[in-house]
């Protein structure tokens, strides 16, 4: 007698196997989600360096704080000026002196090759490995 068909255990097979994919799948997908987070808030702070450069350029100091600055996700205005209309949902920024600041971000993306980079150039070290804060200041 000549079965046409697939056994239970072949079923099985096949469909453990696809499992195991999808798991796989599942998984860089969220890791690639969390990497482009990760490229929007360095983007965020680029553009937050270009308008406090620009306020710079106008007062011949950086502001005084966070308030100074503005809410986050609301305009970055002084007087008439906007420097930046919509200022990233999370960041954190410290007046060094007149001439220099630093403003970061945590980055979700523990591996991420530009946080120890970053901490040398604006800190002179690497502040802490387990940090995933990226930073940027003054050039």
């Amino acid at each position: 007698m000549n079965k046409k068909g697939f056994t239970l255990i072949e079923l099985l097979v096949v469909i453990s196997i696809i499992g195991v994919l999808a798991a796989l799948i599942v998984t860089n997908l969220q890791d690639s989600r969390a990497r482009a987070r990760d490229v929007r808030k360095k983007q965020n702070l680029t553009q937050m360096k270009t308008a406090l450069r620009m306020y710079y350029n106008d007062y011949q100091t950086y502001p005084a704080d966070s308030s100074a600055i503005g809410s986050v996700d609301g305009p970055f205005t002084v007087g008439s000026t906007t420097y930046m209309k919509k200022l990233p949902s999370e960041f954190n920024y410290t007046k060094i002196d007149d001439d220099s600041f630093t403003v970061y971000a945590t980055l979700e993306n523990n591996s991420d090759l530009d946080i120890a980079s970053t901490q040398i150039k604006c800190l002179g070290a690497v502040t802490n490995p387990a940090t995933t804060n990226f930073y940027i200041c003054a050039d």
